[in-house]
């Protein structure tokens, strides 16, 4: 429960079945840019092939783009995902970071992002963000592109397909001249293993890019999926809902058994993951340790930058696995808390604390 991917426990119907029979083709060497595989994808959404690529995950691109945009001075909207910092650094550049906080509910001030973003070159966004789980409306986030015109944005939208109605925030059909969209295959269809994402941006940064794209970077096996997902447009568009229908059902279960419970804060969340804040007895690392002792694995979010050593991230699955970790966590809990003072015994002594 550490790993954002879909948590249905199928996939979608007849993949597998196509990959197997795609076996035999791994002797030869793939499409060297997977071109039938992004025109079938701009097919799919109406837009134009010249503004895509197609890529080893959206991760080929994350550590691409600040090279290839040759920005300076990048800004990043956390707490997020930290490999937008990794990449930044990876090429010797020094990120700043715009951070929204828990009392705000991890919301941010747009006013004040984007007097910050008006000083930067290239700004990430995660939307859905992740681990915080929430979504920026489409068009706040095209307002402020329109504010910025003059700084590039990379919007991230790979867990914007377990948002309800995602489709309807995406921006991936903007033609705006200073967006980069990022797109997942790989968590929604259940196939990070295969590594499978895409680029949708203005054809300048498209040219760029080439330059640091390596040819044969999507596997043969990748591009088989994508194009047996795109081909499938309605079983393809059900699964999606069905996966939307239970992540929606299973995250407010989840936030209904713990949220507000004996100092247990659970953010509310459109990605299929929710953050929690633990109550001040209790640290991340003891939580995570005590729930690897039940095979449960969740995320300790000590090291995203603007969380601290109280924060969690649970990856939702089927509901008896949800209703373990609540039931644990509640535990935990009512472990932690200190026995109250007895009659005539001084504080600090007797009782006991849990860890």
């Amino acid at each position: 429960m550490s790993s954002n991917i879909n948590p249905l426990e199928h996939h979608l119907p007849g993949l597998m079945e196509h990959l197997e029979s795609c076996l035999g083709s791994i002797g030869a060497l793939p499409e060297v840019d997977a071109g039938t595989l992004v025109r079938s994808f701009c097919r799919h959404h109406g837009i134009d092939p010249e503004t895509v690529l197609a890529g080893a995950g959206t991760t080929q691109f994350i550590y691409a783009l600040p090279i290839a945009t040759g920005a300076e001075r990048p800004l990043i909207l956390g707490p997020t995902y930290a490999d937008y910092a990794d990449a930044c650094r990876m090429w010797g550049r020094r990120p700043a970071f715009f951070l929204s906080t828990d009392a705000a509910g991890f919301e941010p001030d747009f006013t004040s992002l984007a007097r910050r973003a008006r000083a930067a070159d290239l700004v990430f966004i995660c939307n859905p963000n992740n681990p915080t789980g929430t979504l920026i409306p489409g068009e706040a986030l095209a307002a402020l592109c329109r504010r910025c015109s003059d700084t590039l944005f990379v919007i991230d939208e790979s867990y914007l397909p377990f948002a309800p109605e995602g489709e309807r925030e995406s921006l991936l059909a903007s033609t705006l001249a200073n967006l980069v969209v990022l797109v997942s295959m790989s968590k929604i269809f259940k196939m990070p293993g295969l590594r499978l994402g895409f680029l949708k941006g203005p054809v300048a940064v498209i040219r760029r890019l080439k330059a640091y794209q390596l040819p044969w970077s999507v596997n043969t096996l990748a591009q088989a999926a994508g194009r047996y997902v795109l081909e499938q447009r309605e079983p393809a568009e059900r699964y999606v809902r069905e996966t939307r229908n239970h992540v929606a059902a299973e995250t407010a279960a989840f936030r209904q058994r713990i949220d507000g419970r004996r100092g247990l804060c659970a953010f509310p969340a459109a990605a299929g993951f929710v953050l929690v804040k633990l109550p001040p007895a209790l640290t991340a690392a003891t939580v995570c340790e005590a729930l690897g002792n039940e095979k449960i694995l969740l995320r300790d979010c000590t090291n995203f930058e603007g969380l601290t050593d109280r924060f969690v991230r649970v990856s939702l699955k089927g509901r008896e696995a949800n209703r373990r970790v609540a039931e644990s966590l509640l535990s935990l809990c009512t472990e932690s808390r200190p026995a109250p003072i007895r009659s005539g015994t001084r504080a600090g002594e007797g009782g006991s604390h849990g860890p």
